[in-house]
């Protein structure tokens, strides 16, 4: 098990890992936190996934088998005084168990060389909150990949991790294309490329009944407040509206997103 206990936020190996907060040094190391034995668990299953784990002792007793798992694996675990895992976690309540993960992404020619049928993109999506439960949601619905462009959050920032609940380890991530060279590529690997927007003239139950949907499908969603540029909306195949049947102004960035990629999902599979 886990050695001497570390006591000081000044210990070289938890100044490195408190510096993966900041996405300068996630990118400079190719590293990234993840908190809970949740993650700890998704991180496990990927070979290499896991670069060390920090835990506490109540923590280590807890979660025997995921420490246990993790030595097998040859993974650093280090334990660590309440006091200095508060300072690791980014969360209010620290579960105890803190994982120093390896990058995951993919570069987008691999991303696509599956042949994929439903790919989420996010363009423009700055809160790492929404971007991780469109994450999940895409998990959820099946797609083959999630695409973050050069203008959205860090899918390794810690509150999208966290939202994320794991489906950050279980498919596909691609980050930072442009998106004026990814929507050549979508279309070349057969993908019909879809925006989401509230000021789309085609409704998502037009969509549905045309049999667009059950075509291969890139959907793109936009900004949390201001949606999808008109450059990104004059580009892309259609663009599609979720119909509000009640008073509602608007659905937000997630349910939109979980409404448009099941419809997809229920296309495809009929």
């Amino acid at each position: 098990m886990a050695g001497r206990e570390l006591t000081s936020v000044r210990s070289p190996r938890v100044k490195a890992a408190r510096r993966l907060a900041k996405r300068a040094f996630r990118r400079r190391e190719r590293r990234f936190l993840a908190e809970g034995p949740q993650a700890v668990r998704e991180a496990l299953a990927i070979p290499g996934g896991l670069a060390e784990l920090f835990t506490t002792a109540e923590a280590e007793t807890r979660h025997a088998d995921l420490v246990a798992a993790a030595e097998r694996a040859d993974v650093p675990v280090l334990r660590v005084s309440g006091e200095v895992m508060a300072e690791l976690a980014q969360t209010v309540t620290p579960q105890g168990l803190l994982a120093v993960c390896e990058f995951l992404d993919v570069s987008l020619d691999a991303a696509l060389a599956t042949t994929p049928r439903l790919v989420t993109v996010l363009a423009h999506v700055r809160d790492p909150g929404n971007a991780g439960t469109v994450l999940r949601t895409a998990d959820a619905a099946g797609s083959d990949s999630v695409v973050f462009t050069d203008a959205s959050v860090d899918p390794y920032n810690g509150k999208c991790v966290r939202a994320s609940a794991g489906s950050l380890f279980h498919l596909p991530v691609v980050t930072g294309p442009r998106f004026d060279t990814l929507i050549p590529e979508l279309r070349r690997t057969g993908l019909t490329v879809l925006a989401a927007d509230g000021a789309g003239k085609r409704t998502l139950d037009d969509s549905i009944d045309d049999g667009l949907l059950a075509r291969p499908t890139a959907w793109v969603f936009g900004n949390e407040a201001w949606g999808l540029p008109e450059e990104i909306l004059d580009n892309v195949d259609e663009v599609v509206r979720v119909p509000i049947y009640g008073r509602a102004e608007s659905l937000n960035l997630a349910t939109a997103a979980a409404v448009c990629l099941y419809a997809s999902a229920r296309a495809q599979r009929s």
